[in-house]
């Protein structure tokens, strides 16, 4: 069993920073990719930024020069730093991953979710 542990959400007013976490505990072989989406009430689901195992990240482009990732591979983890908050970032943000098994499968994981309240 894998499990992904989302923190670090809340409400900031714009303009503020938050920082997510997202730590991947249990059978894990590899880490193919792991990141971020998110979904704003009545939008679908869309990428905020994903890092590989290789450090290629992609970055959604209202996002990019606000929101950053990093990781930590000792740890599973990986990070999102959001800074310069607008309201329209406002969402519940998703942890995903891509996990990759010994006979050279893929499976993909989702947290449970963090709210990220961004008030004028």
């Amino acid at each position: 069993q894998v499990q992904l542990v989302e923190s670090g959400g809340g409400l900031v007013q714009a303009g503020g920073s938050l920082r997510l976490s997202c730590a991947a505990s249990g059978s894990i072989f590899s880490i193919n990719a792991m990141g971020w989406y998110r979904q704003a009430p009545g939008k679908q689901r869309e990428l905020v930024v994903v890092i590989t195992s290789r450090g290629n990240t992609n970055t959604a482009a209202s996002v990019k020069g606000r929101f950053t990732i990093s990781r930590d591979k000792a740890k599973s983890t990986v990070y999102l730093q959001m800074n310069s908050l607008k309201p329209e970032d406002t969402a519940v943000y998703y942890c995903n991953a891509i996990l990759g098994t010994m006979d050279g499968y893929e499976y993909e994981y989702w947290g449970q979710g963090t709210q990220v309240t961004v008030s004028l």
